[in-house]
């Protein structure tokens, strides 16, 4: 699998997700940063098979009208210290994989939960 990590997340996610064995790039990666619309950022999704890593619902509101792809992982963490995301993701990422694998395009993250779509 392979990620492109959101604006509001922190690009230490994306190191992060690459130290785990997985290709994560974040948004600031790219020339405008943090100023990437959200269809660029669907665009590089679905041109480099990523899956969109954010807390932003237009994500999914975006799969929802039009479905995959990209394929979205949406985080429904509320606000959460980098430490605790870090390790909710070190806890979790095997049934978020699991869950994709499986043929899931949407997945929502929570804390006490994850739901494919």
């Amino acid at each position: 699998m392979k990620f492109i990590v959101d604006t509001q997340l922190p690009p230490r996610l994306a190191k992060h997700l690459t130290k785990q064995g997985y290709e994560s790039i974040h948004t600031t990666y790219f020339e405008e940063g943090h100023l990437l619309a959200d269809t660029e950022i669907v665009s590089i999704a679905i041109e480099q098979e990523r899956i969109v890593v954010t807390k932003d619902s237009d994500f999914s509101d975006y799969f929802l009208l039009k479905g995959a792809p990209p394929k979205v992982l949406l985080i429904e963490f509320g606000n959460i210290s980098n430490t605790d995301l870090f390790n909710l993701f070190d806890l979790y990422l095997d049934e978020v994989s699991t869950a994709f694998e499986q043929g899931s395009e949407l997945v929502i993250f929570r804390r006490d939960e994850i739901i494919g779509y």
